[in-house]
C-alpha cells in the first residue's frame, strides 16, 4: 500500500494532483462548447498564438500571462476581421494568423536572452508547478467554470444556431467573444501545466469523447468533466512509475479514451442494426 501511494509523498507530485485538479472541470467543460461550434481549430490557433505574448511580456517584465492573453485574443480578434473582410474562409484565415505568430514568437524567443526554457513554454512544466500557478489555474478556472455554468444555455443556442440566438435578442457578439475571451483565459490557465502544443488536448478531447458516449448536453459535460479528470490524474499518477513527462502522458490518457469511445459507439450502432 506504501508503495501504491508512493507518488503523493513528494511535493512535486502533490502539486502536479492540484494542479490537475484544478484544471480538468473548466477545460473539459469549455472542450464541450468549441466541440458543439466547430472551434477546435479555434482552440488549436489560440493555443499556438500566445507564444510571442510570453516573450514580449518577458522582455517588458510583467507577468507572463497578461502577456499570453493579450496575443491570444489577438489572434482571436483578427481572425475575426480578417474573415468577415475578405474571402478567405475562416479556416484558412486561422491557418495563417497562429502560424504567422507562432513564427514571430520563435523569431523573438531566439533573439532574447531569457531563462524560460522553450520546452516548458511548448510542452509545459507540471512537475515545476508553483504556488503562483496553483493560484493562477484555481482563480481562472473557477471563473470559466462559473461563467460557463451561469450561461450554457445562452451559449448553447449561439453555438447551434446563431441565428436563432440574435432573433430571440441575445447579446450575439459578446457571446462570441465572450466565448473567445474564456477560450484565451483558459489557455493562459493550462499554459505552465501542459504548454502551448499540448493544450488543445485538454481543450478538444474530453468533449469529444463526451460527444460520443451521451446524447443529451447535460450528460455531455457531466461526463466530460469524469473522462478529463480519470485521464488528468490517471496521466500524472502513471508517469511517476513510468518515468515520462505528466504532460504527454495525460493526452495519451485523453487519445486511448477516444479510442475506447469510438469502439463503443461502433459497436453500439452496430448492435441497433442487427436488431432493426
Amino acid at each position: 500500500m506504501d508503495q501504491l501511494l508512493l507518488p503523493f509523498q513528494f511535493p512535486f507530485m502533490q502539486n502536479a494532483f492540484w494542479v490537475v485538479l484544478l484544471l480538468a472541470a473548466p477545460t473539459a467543460i469549455l472542450s464541450c462548447f468549441l466541440v458543439l461550434k466547430g472551434w477546435s481549430l479555434m482552440g488549436d490557433a489560440v493555443s499556438h498564438a500566445v507564444l510571442p505574448g510570453v516573450v514580449l511580456a518577458y522582455i517588458a517584465g510583467i507577468p507572463l500571462i497578461v502577456g499570453a492573453f493579450a496575443a491570444g485574443m489577438t489572434c482571436a480578434l483578427a481572425t475575426g476581421y480578417l474573415t468577415a473582410h475578405s474571402r478567405v474562409k475562416q479556416d484558412t484565415v486561422m491557418g495563417v494568423v497562429f502560424s504567422g505568430m507562432f513564427g514571430f514568437g520563435m523569431v523573438l524567443y531566439v533573439k532574447v536572452q531569457t531563462n524560460v526554457h522553450l520546452d516548458h513554454i511548448l510542452f509545459g512544466n507540471m512537475l515545476g508547478v508553483g504556488s503562483a500557478d496553483l493560484w493562477t489555474a484555481g482563480l481562472v478556472g473557477a471563473f470559466v467554470t462559473l461563467v460557463l455554468g451561469l450561461k450554457w444555455k445562452d451559449l448553447l443556442l449561439h453555438a447551434f444556431d446563431p441565428a436563432q440566438a440574435q432573433a430571440i435578442g441575445l447579446p450575439v457578439k459578446w457571446l462570441h467573444y465572450g466565448m473567445l475571451s474564456i477560450l484565451s483565459l483558459t489557455i493562459v490557465a493550462v499554459l505552465s501545466a501542459v504548454g502551448l502544443i499540448l493544450a488543445i488536448g485538454l481543450l478538444i478531447s474530453p468533449g469529444a469523447i463526451a460527444f460520443l458516449l451521451t446524447r443529451e448536453f447535460r450528460h455531455m459535460l457531466l461526463v466530460a468533466v469524469g473522462v478529463n479528470l480519470t485521464a488528468m490524474l490517471g496521466g500524472v499518477y502513471a508517469s511517476f512509475w513510468l518515468d515520462s513527462a505528466p504532460a504527454p502522458t495525460i493526452i495519451l490518457m485523453l487519445t486511448l479514451w477516444f479510442i475506447a469511445a469510438f469502439l463503443w459507439r461502433q459497436w453500439q450502432n452496430a448492435r441497433r442494426e442487427a436488431v432493426g
